[in-house]
């Protein structure tokens, strides 16, 4: 569910929704959601001074505590 409403997000933000990529790592304690998106739309997803960005992990974080879980995102280049 987490996978979903990140890609959701994340292509409703950036030029070229088709080179959004949402891969889930599990992990003992946590999930780390890795973020890939095209080299042009990085600044998209990030924002000025990561303000983007941090809305998304905090409605990440929002998501996963309702079902119990730990959920951690991670925009990669």
């Amino acid at each position: 569910m987490e996978k979903d409403l990140v890609e959701y997000i994340a292509k409703s933000l950036v030029d070229d929704p088709a080179a959004v990529n949402v891969t889930v790592v599990e992990g003992e304690q946590s999930t780390v959601l890795e973020l890939r998106v095209a080299p042009d739309d990085i600044g998209k997803v990030i924002g000025k001074h990561g303000r983007i960005a941090k809305a998304i992990r905090t409605v990440l974080q929002a998501s996963a505590a309702k079902s119990g879980a730990h959920s951690v995102l991670e925009i990669l280049d």
